[in-house]
């Protein structure tokens, strides 16, 4: 099964969707790389759901990626003597790190990580952005804050902490068990939280031992200030919007997804935009205009992916919200000004032979009436390297690794095949040819672009480009 688009669709299991009947019809609607969300659901349940997509994988003979989301460092403030405190804007309200009994003038903050980073000034967000806290003084123990913003507290709600760095590792006990968990499973993606420098990346790489690939979720602004150094240290970035637009002001939100777009797109990196695509889908069976709009901005920008929650987690139109998505990237895409901006944003090559080759496979795809730009691929990276070229013809990636193909199923544009390794350049053209033709990518006639690696089976050495006829063989 083919999609007749380059961007990707991620949708998020939950009670709504993780029933084998469900998935494969979000499968059959156009998601192509699922969601684990380790913040919910117990390992029995992700085990489950594993099974079913390895199940859908082999019933439909298509590579399915599988995203394990873990939940990271959750700040929260502690319990109330009463259900809901009502807080005053002008009014005091302290933070004890200690355990206190909460009330309408003092609530415990149970994080030593955030008493050790306070300055007098500092704010702190409460219920998603919705409470504002500012420190007036502080001292090893008890913070005083003034009301900036006041509403309704109540117990272990949620704290931003905006403008300062957390000397916090952004993997917990709870991260460590269920990234070990999740890696003995198969997954192949492991998206790291509460990410603020580089730095956090290295203990999760570590862990990971080149079982998955690592991704990097942007929440916090700190991040940003980082954000080329971050990239560099990921093998994916999710633009997790819901955060930034808790932690900066909503109207920065836009300009940093561009941002981030242009630095995955020059690093050669997969870049997915998250949060609220569909929001409205959640109880609702069409999209706003809005929403519409904003999911074909992403696409115009340039995205590898595009990614579902809550739409298809707990939502009540799951299928729905993925047919919407699929369709509206698709109108984009068919868009010549689409093409005009794609080409218009596309990065300088890197001095290696690999983006020498890459550089003119997308010029070969440009000038030549090719039906397929085809990728042998060991570990991923001629296929990473072609998909940051965009090239006007869709691309095949070919590899003999099973983990290599579903990994690339989060990879703009590209479509993974499995084959056995390569011996020889006549065998090599021949199964491009056959492949293709299989794939329904080509017709008898048409013209491919193969590029590939010698000597084969070695990785990183993409050095050939050639080009070639379909045709019919005499066995």
């Amino acid at each position: 099964m083919r999609r007749n688009r380059n961007a990707k669709i991620i949708a998020t299991l939950g009670p709504a969707s993780n029933s084998p009947g469900q998935i494969s019809a979000l499968f059959d609607a156009g998601i192509d790389v699922f969601r684990l969300n380790f913040s919910h659901g117990s390992h029995e349940d992700h085990a489950k759901t594993h099974a079913t997509l390895r199940q859908l994988e082999k019933e439909c003979g298509r590579p399915v990626g599988i995203l394990l989301d873990l939940q990271g460092p959750k700040l929260r403030v502690g319990k109330f003597a009463e259900k809901n405190i009502e807080l005053q804007q002008g009014q005091r309200f302290d933070l004890h790190l200690e355990d206190v009994e909460g009330n309408s003038e003092r609530v415990q903050l149970p994080h030593p990580e955030i008493f050790e980073a306070l300055a007098v000034g500092s704010q702190l967000l409460v219920n998603d952005g919705k409470l504002r806290l500012k420190v007036v003084s502080f001292d090893q123990k008890v913070a005083q804050t003034e009301v900036i913003v006041g509403g309704e507290i109540s117990d272990h709600k949620g704290v931003n902490v905006p403008d300062m760095y957390l000397p916090i590792s952004p993997l917990t006990e709870k991260d460590l068990d269920d990234l070990e968990f999740g890696l003995s499973l198969g997954v192949d993606w492991v998206a790291m939280s509460f990410v603020q420098r580089p730095e956090d990346m290295e203990e999760g790489r570590r862990l990971i031992d080149g079982r998955a690939a690592l991704m990097a979720k942007l929440e916090k602004p700190s991040a940003i200030q980082h954000l080329e150094a971050i990239v560099e240290a990921s093998d994916a970035i999710m633009v997790a919007r819901g955060d930034l637009g808790v932690e900066m002001p909503q109207e920065k939100v836009p300009v940093v997804q561009k941002r981030i777009l242009k630095a995955c797109r020059e690093a050669g990196k997969p870049a997915i935009i998250a949060t609220q695509m569909l929001e409205s889908m959640i109880q609702s069976p069409v999209p706003t205009r809005a929403e519409s709009s904003d999911v074909a901005t992403a696409i115009y920008d340039s995205a590898d992916a595009v990614m579902l929650s809550a739409e298809t987690a707990v939502g009540d139109y799951p299928v729905a919200a993925v047919t919407a998505m699929n369709r509206i990237i698709y109108e984009v895409e068919q868009d010549p000004l689409y093409r005009r901006l794609v080409d218009a944003s596309r990065p300088e090559p890197g001095k290696t032979v690999a983006d020498a080759i890459c550089a003119s496979l997308h010029h070969v795809s440009h000038v030549m009436p090719i039906c397929t730009t085809f990728t042998y691929t060991e570990s991923g990276f001629s296929s990473f390297r072609a998909a940051r070229e965009r090239p006007e013809a869709p691309i095949i990636g070919c590899t003999p690794n099973i983990n290599t193909a579903r990994k690339l199923a989060l990879v703009w544009g590209v479509h993974a095949v499995i084959s056995d390794d390569m011996e020889d350049v006549p065998t090599m053209v021949r199964n491009a040819i056959e492949v293709t033709l299989r794939e329904g990518f080509g017709e008898l006639g048409d013209i491919i672009a193969i590029t590939a690696g010698m000597p084969f089976g070695r990785k990183g050495t993409t050095n050939l480009l050639r080009m070639t006829r379909l045709k019919e063989f005499d066995d």
